[in-house]
C-alpha cells in the first residue's frame, strides 16, 4: 500500500519472505583471511598485474561479520520506493543496501532483473550475509560490499532542473570514503538512470573498487554481448588469462547455458569503443547496462551447469530459477584497485533498460555482426553523447539537499565527521548527503564519547586509525587496551597486539567477555606465527571463560580441527549451549572431529541425519569431501554438492 508519492516516485513497502539477519558476530575481524586475487597468467598486461597487486587488504576490519542468520524464513514488510513511468516500473529496497530489486519492462511484461519474493541470506559477501537478485552496488575491495545487507541513508530529492531523485548514501569504513547513488526515471524514458559519486576526503590516496552487479534471468536462449573479441577469464580454479569468450575451453561462453562450471569473463573493450554489456533472450529482450566512460569494466558471470552451480542457485534462490550476472566496474577486472587521489571526487552515470535486440542477428554465429547490431540498437536506446552530456547536471544535482528523508543508515558518518573535526582534518560537504545524529546507536556512542573526552569502558563495535590508537593509548582500562590490541592485530602488527593482549590478561577487574576476547586474539596471533600448540591453548582458555559465546566456540572448534587437534575440537563442541547444539556448522564440525579421531561411523551418522550450514562459504565443498571420506561407497547427496568447478 502506498504511503506517499512524488511525481513518478512512490514510497511504499514490499513483502519478502526472508530470514532475519540476526545479531552481528561479536568477534573482531583481525586475521589475514580475505581471499587473495588469483594468480595472473599469460597475456595479461602489466597495468592489470600492477593494479591487481595494489590495495589488497588482509581483512574487512573494522566491520563485524553478519553471520547470525538462519534459513528459517518468514514473510516481512520492508520499506521500498517505486519509480514508474509509461515504459518501466522500478522497485528499490533501501534497507537492503539500496538494491534495485525489480526492473519491469511494461511493453514485454518481462522482469529484466532476476528477482523473486523469497531471497535467501547466504555467505557470499565480504561480511558473509548476501542475497541473490536485483542490481547491487559494491564498493571497497573485491567481493560483495560490506553494505550489501545494511540500510542506507535514503531520501527523495527534487532538483532545480525538475528531476525527482531517489538518493542513497553511506560512509564506507574500509576505505574511509563516502558514496552516493542518485536514481531517477524520467517520464516516458526507456531507461533508468543512476548517478554514482565517490568522495575521498582523506589527505592521502586510497585504493578504490566499484562494481554495479545486475542479476539476470538465465534461459536456454540467453546470450550476453559486449563490444570485445577477448576477455580476461577466470574459472575459479586456474590463473587469470586472456581468453576468447566465444571459443572458451571448446564452447561459446557468451551463451549462459554452455558453461559447464562457474566462470568470469571481463571483456577487454577497446578504449575507443562505447562501454556496454547486454543480455538477450531468445526474443532479443534483456537487460542492457550502459555507462559513461569512467566505468570501464564490463563482465559476465555464470554459475555453470554443473551440479555445484545448480545447487548454489537453488540454495540462493529457492524455486526462482537460474540466473547469471552482468556487471560494470571502475577497473577492467574485479582483481584490481584503482588509485583514488587525496581529496578526489569521482562521478559517472549508468543507465539500464531493455536492449530489444533482433534475435536472429544477436543469436547468430557471426559475433562481429551480433556486436555491431547490439551497438546500433543501444545507440538508438540511448545515444552515447546524450548520456555523456547528462553527467555535468548529475554532478551538480548531487549536492542538492533532500526534500524528504526516508531512512537512516549507520551512525558511522557522524562519528567520522566528529573525528575529523577534532583532528582538524578535511571532511565532505554534507549538503546532499547529511549524516544526522538520529542515526547514532549504541555501536557509535562509546566512540563519540571518547572523542569528547569521556572515559572508555568498552564498545560492541570496532574502529581503525592512528588517531583512535592515540586516544585509546591515553586510557587505562583493560577494554581500551583490548581495542588497541585489535587495531594493531587487524593491520598485522602481531608483536604489538600480543603484548597488549597479555597486558589485558594480566590486569585486575577484567570482565569475562574482555578476557575471553584477549585470549582469542592472542591465540590467533600465535597461530599466525606458526605457534600452533600455544595458539590453540589460548583459544581453549577463551572458550572456557565465556562458553556462551557461540561465535568464539565455533571458531575455536574450527581452528582445532584445522590445526591438528580434533580431540580438543570434539571436547569443545560438547560445550555448546543446548540452544546452539543443533546449529548446522557446529554439527558439521563435530562430524569432522569424529572422523579425525577415528570415529567415521559416528561422523557418517551425523551427515546421514542431515547437516545444513546457513553460512556455508561460496565454493566451500567441505561437506561433500567429508561424505566421500566417511561414506566412500556412496554417492554424495545432491544437497551436499556445492563445488563450483
Amino acid at each position: 500500500m502506498a504511503i506517499t508519492a512524488s511525481s513518478n516516485l512512490t514510497v511504499t513497502t514490499i513483502s519478502l519472505t526472508m530470514a532475519e539477519l540476526g545479531p552481528l558476530n561479536p568477534l573482531p575481524v583481525v586475521a589475514a583471511e580475505l581471499d587473495q586475487p588469483y594468480t595472473v597468467g599469460e597475456g595479461v598486461p602489466e597495468e592489470l598485474q600492477t593494479s591487481a597487486r595494489y590495495g589488497v587488504v588482509p581483512n574487512v576490519y573494522p566491520y563485524l561479520m553478519q553471520d547470525g542468520y538462519s534459513r528459517d524464513a518468514a514473510p516481512k514488510e520492508l520499506p521500498a520506493v517505486v519509480l514508474e513511468n509509461s515504459k518501466l516500473k522500478v522497485t528499490v529496497v533501501p534497507s537492503l543496501g539500496g538494491r534495485i530489486w525489480e526492473l519491469f519492462d511494461k511493453a514485454t511484461g518481462k522482469q529484466l532483473l532476476h528477482t523473486h519474493d523469497a531471497p535467501q541470506l547466504a555467505n557470499i559477501a565480504l561480511r558473509k550475509a548476501w542475497f541473490a537478485g536485483g542490481l547491487e552496488w559494491n564498493i571497497g575491495t573485491r567481493g560483495h560490499s560490506p553494505t550489501s545487507c545494511d540500510p542506507l541513508h535514503t531520501a527523495i530529492v527534487h532538483t532545480p532542473d525538475g528531476k525527482h531523485i531517489l538518493r542513497v548514501w553511506e560512509y564506507e569504513r574500509l576505505r574511509e570514503v563516502v558514496f552516493q547513488v542518485d536514481i531517477w526515471l524520467p517520464a516516458d524514458s526507456d531507461v533508468l538512470f543512476a548517478a554514482v559519486r565517490l568522495r575521498n576526503p582523506n589527505d592521502h590516496d586510497v585504493p578504490m573498487y566499484w562494481w554495479s552487479n545486475a542479476a539476470i534471468p538465465e534461459t536456454d536462449g540467453t546470450r550476453v554481448i559486449a563490444p570485445a573479441d577477448e576477455a580476461f577469464g577466470s574459472d575459479y580454479a586456474t590463473d587469470i588469462t586472456r581468453v576468447r569468450p566465444t571459443d572458451y575451453e571448446g564452447y561459446d561462453g557468451t551463451w549462459l547455458v554452455n558453461s559447464p562450471h562457474a566462470a568470469d569473463f571481463f571483456f577487454d573493450i577497446d578504449p575507443s569503443e562505447r562501454r556496454w554489456v547486454v543480455a538477450a533472450d531468445d526474443d532479443g529482450d534483456g537487460l542492457a547496462m550502459l555507462s559513461t566512460g569512467l566505468l570501464r569494466g564490463k563482465k559476465l558471470f555464470v554459475w555453470g551447469q554443473g551440479q555445484g552451480g545448480k545447487r548454489w542457485q537453488e540454495w540462493l534462490s529457492p524455486g526462482a530459477g537460474p540466473y547469471a550476472e552482468i556487471q560494470a566496474g571502475l577497473a577492467q577486472t574485479q582483481f584490481e584497485h584503482l588509485v583514488m587521489p587525496a581529496g578526489a571526487e569521482w562521478a559517472w552515470l549508468e543507465s539500464y533498460g531493455n536492449g530489444h535486440l533482433e534475435p536472429q542477428t544477436s543469436h547468430g554465429a557471426d559475433w562481429d555482426a551480433a556486436v555491431a547490431h547490439a551497438s546500433e540498437r543501444l545507440e538508438q536506446l540511448l545515444p552515447h553523447e546524450e548520456l555523456e552530456a547528462m553527467l555535468p547536471a548529475a554532478i551538480s544535482n548531487a549536492d542538492v539537499p533532500s526534500s524528504k528523508m526516508l531512512l537512516h543508515g549507520s551512525g558511522w558518518g557522524v562519528v567520522e565527521r566528529a573525528r575529523r573535526d577534532r583532528s582538524g582534518m578535511a571532511w565532505i560537504d554534507e549538503s546532499g548527503t547529511p549524516f544526522v545524529e538520529e542515526s547514532v546507536t549504541a555501536e557509535q556512542e562509546p566512540w563519540l564519547g571518547l572523542l569528547h573526552g569521556k572515559a572508555f569502558h568498552g564498545a560492541p563495535s570496532f574502529v581503525a586509525g592512528a588517531d583512535w590508537e592515540d586516544l585509546l593509548a591515553g586510557q587505562d582500562s583493560p577494554e581500551a587496551q583490548l581495542h588497541l590490541a585489535t587495531m594493531k592485530h587487524a593491520r598485522q602488527d602481531l608483536g604489538g597486539a600480543k603484548a597488549l593482549y597479555r597486558e589485558v590478561l594480566a590486569a585486575r577487574d577484567v570482565t569475562p567477555g574482555t578476557k575471553a576476547l584477549a585470549h582469542r586474539g592472542l591465540g590467533l596471533a600465535l597461530l599466525a606465527e606458526g605457534q600452533e600448540l600455544q595458539g590453540l591453548a589460548e583459544l581453549r582458555n577463551g572458550v572456557k571463560i565465556d562458553p556462551s559465546n557461540v561465535a568464539l566456540l565455533t571458531e575455536a572448534v574450527t581452528l582445532n580441527n584445522r590445526h591438528g587437534d580434533p580431540a580438543m575440537a570434539l571436547e569443545l563442541a560438547e560445550m555448546a549451549p543446548k540452544e546452539a547444539a543443533a546449529v548446522g556448522r557446529l554439527r558439521f564440525l563435530k562430524a569432522l572431529a569424529l572422523a579425525r579421531t577415528g570415529n567415521p561411523g559416528e561422523a557418517a551418522a551425523i551427515l546421514r541425519a542431515g547437516v545444513e550450514i546457513p553460512d556455508l562459504r561460496e565454493g566451500e565443498d567441505a561437506i561433500a569431501a567429508l561424505w566421500q571420506e566417511v561414506c566412500p561407497n556412496e554417492a554424495v547427496p545432491a544437497p551436499y554438492q556445492f563445488g563450483m568447478h
